[in-house]
């Protein structure tokens, strides 16, 4: 990795849970169960070569037309997850931010988790970035609505980056879809205008950091002209 250029900021859409389950005739809830695992694996893996920060696209604002049970399980596993792995946060250093609608969780999740988001917010290291109740077209929505109740109608892209979720938070500089669909999925619209796209074909629960690693090799590869 010593030629390698290492990205500032990654950011991965987690795909390919309930799939990885299907091929091995187990239930969804399976798949997800591993794919926390690996979650947590390649937060620790970022986090050691040393990237400064990750997001990742933990449950979008569309998931929650999935059945009901599927859902619940979901919440009771991410929110379970996070408080089992603070310890090694507050090790490595990493800050937690969350990013999303969180108020359509129920009240126990939400609560679970920003008090982590909390305890974790002075601290210096990587910044891992949880999307949840995450959509890009309801947040640059969101954005415009806080900005029209402020009065302002000469609107610049500062005053729009300023409002989103991830104020603050620079751009990705690699986007990693899992998987092998080819598509976006509503996120990060505004954050990724210039980002470098790596598609995968493995699933979620299989993306180990040898993966990581291909991807972060191919975006070393490439000249980013930003338009230029």
């Amino acid at each position: 990795m010593a030629e390698t250029r290492i990205p500032r900021h990654i950011a991965i859409i987690m795909d390919g849970n309930g799939r990885w389950a299907k091929k091995r005739l187990l239930p969804r809830t399976a798949g997800h169960k591993v794919g926390l695992d690996t979650f947590v694996d390649t937060v620790d893996s970022c986090s050691d070569m040393g990237i400064e920060y990750l997001t990742v696209y933990a449950f979008s604002a569309e998931n929650w037309n999935r059945d009901p049970l599927e859902v619940s399980a979901l919440m009771e596993l991410m929110s379970r997850g996070i408080v089992k792995y603070e310890p090694e946060m507050v090790r490595k250093n990493i800050r937690l931010k969350l990013l999303g609608d969180l108020d359509r969780f129920e009240k126990k999740y939400r609560d679970a988790l920003t008090s982590v988001e909390e305890r974790l917010s002075n601290n210096s290291g990587m910044t891992l970035c949880i999307c949840l109740s995450y959509g890009g077209r309801q947040e640059l929505v969101n954005a415009f609505n806080r900005l029209a109740s402020q009065g302002k109608t000469n609107i610049t892209e500062a005053d729009i980056e300023q409002n989103l979720y991830s104020a603050g938070v620079p751009d990705p500089d690699l986007v990693i879809r899992t998987s092998g669909e080819y598509r976006i999925s509503n996120f990060l619209l505004w954050q990724s205008a210039y980002s470098e796209y790596y598609f995968t074909d493995v699933y979620w629960p299989d993306f180990d950091k040898a993966e990581l690693l291909k991807a972060i090799e191919s975006y070393s590869k490439r000249e980013r002209r930003f338009g230029r």
